[in-house]
């Protein structure tokens, strides 16, 4: 008696699901995750984002890692960005080798953001999709803005920044935006600091939470992400 064909239809099925699978699992990004000048990756600040980030992106991983000076018991000033990229650019190497196929997306708190941004106009190894600055520090210690790096990027760019951070100020945002070559975006914490904090007096006249604003600019990031990867 001949074989019925059907198990070989269930079989290419079966194929088709675990291929259709993989598609889906190979679109999560992965999120390179750098800290600011002043705080590690371990700080509350970037142990909530990093969770809050993996979650709204569905991400596989978030890499959050420390730049060199941060390592040793006493508390050392960052180096100019500049002496930063070639440790950056070897974290993205390193999750690239770790998670083939998956998208890459470089996002950073203040200074990790502008570094990321140099890496992602400067790495030619690896294919960066996209690049998250949270609190871009726009405005360097002199207060001349600093848009060189964002003005290399070929990349899709999302800025998400306090409405009162005085290292960005919106109006000089702008102008660069304008300026820039890649598609890019900003979602402004309306009342938010440098790291996104809002008064409470803030607050209550707005009848709005910390909580609240921080949903609504993930939302917003995921919108972006998620076109970028399109």
């Amino acid at each position: 008696m001949h074989s019925s064909p059907a198990p070989k239809r269930r079989r290419r099925s079966k194929d088709a699901e675990i291929e259709s699978s993989s598609t889906i699992q190979n679109s999560s990004p992965v999120v390179i995750f750098a800290h600011g000048a002043g705080a590690p990756s371990s700080s509350d600040w970037m142990q909530r984002w990093k969770t809050m980030l993996k979650e709204a992106l569905h991400a596989v991983d978030v890499v959050a890692f420390d730049y060199p000076y941060m390592s040793g018991a006493k508390k050392r000033a960052p180096p100019k960005a500049e002496k930063l990229v070639e440790f950056h650019s070897n974290i993205v190497k390193d999750a690239a080798t770790k998670y083939p196929g998956h998208p890459l997306i470089l996002a950073g708190k203040s200074m990790g953001s502008r570094v990321g941004c140099m890496v992602a106009a400067t790495l030619k190894e690896v294919n960066v999709s996209a690049v998250l600055c949270l609190g871009y520090p726009l405005k360097g210690i002199n207060g001349a803005v600093r848009d060189e790096t964002l003005l290399q990027l070929t990349v899709p760019t999302m800025f998400v920044q306090g409405s009162k951070d005085n290292l960005c100020p919106l109006e000089k945002l702008e102008a660069t935006r304008k300026k820039m070559k890649p598609h890019n975006e900003l979602h402004v914490i309306d009342g938010g600091d440098h790291s996104f904090k809002i008064a409470k007096k803030h607050l209550q006249a707005n009848g709005s939470t910390q909580d609240a604003a921080e949903v609504v600019a993930l939302q917003a990031i995921a919108a972006f992400i998620s076109k970028s990867l399109e």
